[in-house]
């Protein structure tokens, strides 16, 4: 094996450790993506890939969906750069990409090419880890639970007095219904949550958003959270099936510049 591997926190985030080389060329893509799915997050520090390299070692872990420019998407609130600056205001609350979508994408990498003179550290929650820890009578009663989710809800949280124009774009969107366990074909569970999650389907309202944030408190506790301090060059990736994340709020006009590459989803939630 041509890498070596640190772990950053006890229950989330391994730092791997090797070459560009080893990375390029495939040979260690299934021992990353065991790692990724143990450990939620993998980083490899000032990799300082370009676009190119990025897009080929994303393409030895899984297939590439084609956002942005032939798969880099620009994470940016520099509405020059990203016309959608104001839809990724949503990322300062804890999410899980996708769960607006049919299923949610397996696994993004993300790398750092401009960062904000304070602020812009991106939290990762292990939801995988935090079901392990449920009381085996909780698990039991959330087994059957489903949760409907909105680009809607997590939009007002950063739009307060929103626009006929931003509730009418929001509403373009149909609510998707998802398992609040995911029944993974490895054969681990993890919990689907984040500030999408309007309601549980056939719970009272007020009922099932209490569960719903404290379920949400309980997965962010210490214990189950890395933050990641970014330097230039750095590349990280979490595994989108069993991780919330979120940004450390920043300079709206700080010209903060992530590249984004996303993997296509290869599981259904059951």
């Amino acid at each position: 094996m041509n890498i070596e591997t640190v772990d950053l926190a006890p229950r989330i985030g391994t730092e791997i450790l090797a070459s560009r080389g080893t990375l390029l060329s495939g040979s260690e893509a299934q021992e990353i993506r065991r790692l990724l799915e143990q450990r939620g997050v993998v980083v490899f520090r000032k990799i300082d890939f370009d676009d190119e390299q990025q897009l080929a070692f994303a393409g030895t872990l899984g297939e590439i969906i084609a956002q942005g420019n032939k798969g880099i998407y620009k994470v940016t609130l520099d509405k020059k750069e990203n016309d959608r600056a104001d839809y990724l205001l949503g990322a300062f609350h804890w999410h899980i990409d996708g769960t607006t979508d049919d299923v949610p994408t397996r696994a993004s990498l993300l790398s750092a090419r401009r960062l904000s003179p304070s602020g812009g550290q991106t939290e990762f929650a292990n939801t995988y880890a935090a079901y392990d820890d449920l009381p085996e009578s909780e698990k039991k009663s959330l087994a059957k639970l489903k949760v409907v989710h909105h680009v809607e809800v997590i939009q007002r949280k950063i739009h307060t007095a929103p626009t006929p124009e931003q509730e009418a774009s929001w509403r373009l969107y149909p609510p998707k219904s998802h398992p609040l366990v995911w029944n993974h074909q490895s054969g681990r569970k993890s919990l689907v949550l984040g500030s999408t999650s309007s309601h549980i389907e056939g719970m009272d309202i007020a009922a099932g958003r209490k569960l719903l944030a404290e379920l949400e408190a309980w997965s962010t506790q210490p214990q189950f959270v890395y933050q990641h301090r970014w330097t230039l060059g750095d590349l990280l990736i979490w595994d989108n099936t069993g991780t919330m994340h979120r940004v450390v709020p920043y300079a709206l006009d700080s010209g903060r510049m992530m590249h984004r590459t996303t993997l296509v989803a290869e599981e259904q939630l059951v």
